[in-house]
């Protein structure tokens, strides 16, 4: 019986570690348009995009969008050259209890504010469903210029994960 228990706990414990993108692979292409989801300004959104430079992709909770912030921070504080790095922020918009309307007027501001991010909005928990990342979270993913996963984080990056973040970034400009 103890072996059974351990054998679960086990699973469980797995299923949350592993949930990240797999580095070294292509994720699965997904498209946010309409009902599913789209950027800021209502144009659909895919991951298709994502090559051609480094891409760094923040997907959050709006209630866990502040638990990165010191590694957005400290990739903003790098100012890598925006013809080799890009970010991309997209939101959760199913995870929380907030009105889709609100977080899209901040979204809005802050792609205003911050107008070399793109902002995009996912409606149907979408990538969490297609890149298996954690729900009701804060992940970082950094894409190489070919569309590979360079790195994969569910949850808040600790002071050494976010300098393996910005070597990952560098060391592929």
């Amino acid at each position: 019986m103890k072996r059974v228990i351990l054998i679960l706990v086990l699973i469980l414990v797995a299923t949350n570690v592993f949930a990240e993108l797999p580095v070294g692979e292509k994720a699965p292409i997904i498209d946010l348009k309409g009902k599913v989801g789209e950027r800021v300004d209502g144009t659909p959104w895919s991951s298709n995009e994502l090559v051609g430079k480094v891409w760094v992709v923040f997907y959050a909770d709006p209630d866990e969008s502040d638990l990165n912030d010191e590694a957005a921070d400290a990739i903003k504080a790098k100012d890598f050259p925006k013809e080799k790095q890009g970010s991309v922020a997209i939101v959760n918009m199913a995870a929380t209890w907030k009105p889709n309307f609100a977080i899209s007027m901040i979204l809005k501001g802050k792609q205003e504010k911050f107008p070399s991010t793109v902002y995009v909005k996912d409606f149907k928990k979408t990538v969490v469903k297609k890149w298996k990342l954690k729900d009701d979270s804060n992940d970082i993913v950094v894409f190489d210029k070919e569309g590979i996963v360079l790195f994969s984080k569910d949850g808040k990056l600790s002071t050494a994960e976010i300098k393996v973040l910005l070597k990952t970034i560098e060391d592929n400009l």
